[in-house]
């Protein structure tokens, strides 16, 4: 049977990594998906040829974009469903006394920022639906302090705060919101430069409890149990995906 039959969905970063395996999933489980990214190659590449989804390039972090995929969800599949945040950047696991000005503010509008902008957006629309999912992917770095850089660590422990607010303020109305914790996953991300010395002495500290890193498509099936109707039962809360990482 397929879990997300007749649902549609926005996916944020689904031109690569856990996004776009979350969408494919996502189709496989019957779902029409909005799919977006800045990747315009990669996210035609992907899903131009393939009906149930709807590519929309655009940055998260631009004020026009909610009202967009939304709109374009409205528009094309006539509802809203599930929304994915999992759109994200790293900070090359730059500590406080390395960070600048301008990587912080970047680090925290992607991270944080936009899904709360894209959140609001679909609360909206779901509260006259009378349901929705709002998944937010977050990181293993929202419950520890030395999983990322400073930037880092505090956008995903931010979302862990708005997941859990969506949450006590929308479960009454149908609304659930869950945070998906990953460790590390094979998402191929690029650092944007070189990463601090001090900030990977500090993550090297855990990695002896880190078994092994996750494929993009191990991560995308536990994103589908939470927007399925298996996870009916379960908001605010935080789903941890990281191969035991943060057991010890």
């Amino acid at each position: 049977m397929e879990r997300l039959a007749g649902k549609v969905a926005i996916v944020t970063g689904a031109a690569s990594g856990i996004g776009r395996a979350t969408t494919k999933r996502f189709v496989a489980e019957g779902a029409r998906v909005v799919a977006t990214d800045v990747a315009e190659e990669q996210l035609a590449e992907e899903f131009d040829d393939v009906g149930t989804v709807t590519t929309v390039v655009a940055d998260v972090t631009a004020g026009e974009t909610p009202d967009l995929l939304v709109r374009t969800a409205l528009e094309r599949f006539s509802g809203l469903d599930v929304l994915v945040n999992n759109a994200g950047i790293v900070d090359r696991f730059l500590p406080v006394g390395e960070m600048t000005d301008e990587l912080w503010a970047r680090v925290l509008e992607v991270n944080l920022g936009a899904p709360f902008r894209l959140a609001r957006a679909a609360v909206r629309v779901m509260l006259e639906r009378g349901h929705g999912v709002i998944v937010n992917v977050g990181s293993v770095a929202g419950a520890r302090g030395g999983r990322g850089g400073a930037a880092y660590t505090a956008s995903k422990h931010g979302l862990r705060g708005l997941t859990e607010n969506l949450s006590a303020t929308y479960a009454p109305s149908g609304i659930r919101s869950v945070l998906v914790a990953p460790g590390g996953v094979e998402t191929g991300i690029g650092l944007g430069g070189e990463p601090s010395e001090l900030g990977m002495e500090t993550l090297q500290k855990s990695l002896v409890c880190s078994v092994r890193t996750a494929a993009p498509e191990e991560l995308a099936a536990v994103i589908l149990f939470a927007a399925s109707d298996e996870a009916s039962f379960i908001s605010g809360e935080e789903i941890v995906a990281d191969g035991g990482w943060t057991v010890v």
